[in-house]
Parts: C-alpha cells; sequence; structure tokens
C-alpha cells in the first residue's frame, strides 16, 4: 500500500522550530512528506505545487489561506494539520464544504500557557515582584513593609475568565492547591463548571470574591474590554490581575486609572495593541510586571506541537478520528 501523501506549508526555518529531528524522522517514516524547501512559508503559487496529490498537508504560522483556488488542485485532501494556534488566519468556509478536517495545536501551546500563568499566580501571591524592588532599592531589610503582604496560596480564591485550552489546563494545575477555584466562563454549566473543579459564577462575583483574576477568554467581539473601569472597581485591595490571553480583553485607559490608586497588581503577558506604544504608562507603573508575549510557546515548548502534529497524522494514516479536530461552528467563540 502506497503511503500517504503530506503536503508541508512551513518553511525550513519554521519546520525546525516546531519538529524535533526525532519527530521529523518519523514523519518521513510514516508519509510521503512533501517539503517546502525555502527558509519561509510557501507563497499560495508555491502551495498549489507542494499540495498537487495530496491527502493532508501541515500548516503553521505564516501558511497560506486555504483558498478555493489552493484546494482545488488538492480533491483528494482530507486533514489539515495546523502546528500552531487559531486556526482562523488558515481557514476558509470552502474548507468545511468540502468536508476537510482541520486540527489545532492550540492545546499543545496551552499547556505552556498555563504554566506561565500558575508561576504568576504564586509568584504574585508570594509578593515577590513588590518584594524583589524594595530589597534591589534599598537591601534586605527593605523588603519588610512587602513582607507585610505575602499570602500562601492555601485558602485563597483564584478566578479563572475562560475555560478554553488554557483556562482548563489552569485550573487543572491548581487542583494541586487548597484554593477556591471561580470560574466565568457563559458556555458553560454549573455542573459542567463543577466537573472541571471549579464554582461557575457570574463576572462581578469572580472579580469581587478573588485573590488573583487570571483571564484566559478568547478575543471576539463579545468580549472586547470585558475587563473594564466598574468590574475593575470590584477587585480587593491587593489583588492580581493576569493576563496571558489577548490584550483586547482589558480597557487598558480604565486599568490604567485604576492601578494608579495603587489598590491592585497586574501582571500583563499581553497587550493592545501590540507591541504597545513607547509611553504606554503601564510600562512604567510599579504595580505592574510586564512580559513581552511569552507565555506560549516561544522556544524548547514548540515542539510540543510538533509531536502532537505527528500525532494526527499517524491517527489519520491508522484511519482514527483527529483528536483535536476543531469544527465550523467553533469558530465564533475561538480565538
Amino acid at each position: 500500500m502506497s503511503k500517504k501523501r503530506v503536503a508541508v506549508l512551513v518553511g525550513t526555518a519554521g519546520v525546525q522550530r516546531v519538529f524535533e529531528p526525532a519527530t521529523l524522522a518519523k514523519l518521513e517514516e510514516t508519509v510521503d512528506l512533501v517539503a517546502h524547501e525555502k527558509e519561509k512559508p510557501p507563497s499560495a503559487d508555491e502551495a498549489k505545487i507542494l499540495l498537487a496529490g495530496a491527502d493532508a498537508c501541515i500548516t503553521s504560522w505564516g501558511s497560506p489561506r486555504m483558498t478555493p483556488e489552493l484546494l482545488d488542485v488538492a480533491p483528494d485532501l482530507k486533514l489539515i494539520v495546523h502546528a500552531a494556534g487559531s486556526i482562523k488566519p488558515i481557514v476558509t468556509d470552502s474548507v468545511y464544504e468540502r468536508g476537510i478536517t482541520v486540527t489545532s495545536g492550540a492545546g499543545a501551546i496551552a499547556i505552556g500557557v498555563a504554566e506561565t500563568t500558575l508561576g504568576l499566580i504564586i509568584t504574585s501571591m508570594k509578593n515577590v515582584f513588590a518584594l524583589s524592588t524594595a530589597i534591589r532599592e534599598g537591601g534586605w531589610r527593605a523588603g519588610a513593609e512587602a513582607r507585610k503582604n505575602v499570602k500562601e496560596m492555601i485558602g485563597t480564591t483564584i478566578g479563572i475568565v475562560g475555560a478554553g485550552h488554557v483556562g482548563r489546563q489552569v485550573i487543572k494545575l491548581l487542583q494541586a492547591f487548597e484554593v477556591r477555584i471561580l470560574l466565568y466562563d457563559p458556555t458553560l454549566t454549573a455542573d459542567q463548571a463543577a466537573a472541571l473543579g471549579a464554582t461557575l459564577v457570574d463576572l462581578d462575583t469572580l472579580m469581587a470574591e478573588s485573590d488573583v483574576v487570571s483571564l484566559h477568554a478568547p478575543s471576539i467581539p463579545a468580549t472586547r474590554h470585558m475587563i473594564n473601569a466598574q468590574n475593575l472597581k470590584l477587585m480587593k485591595d491587593g489583588a492580581t490581575l493576569i493576563n496571558t490571553a489577548r490584550g483586547s480583553l482589558i480597557d487598558e485607559q480604565a486599568l490604567v486609572e485604576e492601578l494608579s490608586t495603587g489598590r491592585i497588581w497586574a501582571c500583563l503577558d499581553v497587550t493592545d495593541p501590540e507591541p504597545p506604544a513607547a509611553d504606554n504608562p503601564l510600562q512604567f507603573m510599579p504595580n505592574v510586571v510586564m512580559t513581552s508575549h511569552i507565555a506560549g510557546s516561544v522556544s524548547t515548548g514548540l515542539v510540543r506541537i510538533g509531536r502532537d502534529a505527528l500525532e494526527e497524522i499517524e491517527r489519520f494514516v491508522a484511519g482514527k478520528p483527529a483528536l483535536n479536530a476543531v469544527r465550523q461552528e467553533q469558530l465564533a467563540y475561538l480565538a
């Protein structure tokens, strides 16, 4: 039996970032791999050549959009394995109209984001950032005041906004601690939230009762500025807002105003726009910790995406259903 033909619509630089040598070797052993030999992702015209006769293809960041014209050259295409997060940049209605399954690496990326989030939760509870600044500027004893605001995880309340891949993974990691987990997600029922290990509440309740609020909602019109002046004022004194999702979830002007009171802290991995303007005050506030969109896979964590892609291809070859298929109706509420 001839091998399945799989086109790689990813440049050599992208392949090296996502696929470990062992993973790539296993992929080449499993299927007839048609690789793009240039460093950058293929153009639409180059992709047509690669796709001709393909049963499946692998896409990633920068891959061309799967338009009807592109799909016409591959009538046997049954699977698109997106070795990246959101599939929105590459899919069109034609993909689903032709019965092509699309998978996403979002679940693999979510693990790294959740680990980063957990680290920020713990360090914010321990008041690490304020302690570090005080000691750096005034010596060991200068941290005495900041020590008064140190909290342990036990008995605290963590609010999770959004139960997508990342939110669920954060909840899973938090099961190792004696914390109360509140969840806001309008797509879930109370029983579904309980099955995850959380208590479903409305957003205002979550904002008011949480010691740490962590955002994991998708960036869609309905979630733009869901964190605003009104619900920021509900946060406890000393609470921390963490955003490892998308900057558009927060009304940044309202956040700046609330942070200016000194009541709360913020840990921001993302901004809106991104990168932030040079004079964005969030970059200079003492109660803000900023990182440059590193919560997801930016280095070694990328290999997990490649491993997941290999598993999807192996299941396709074996006639098994995809593990991480994204249905068309999900696009309305996924990132």
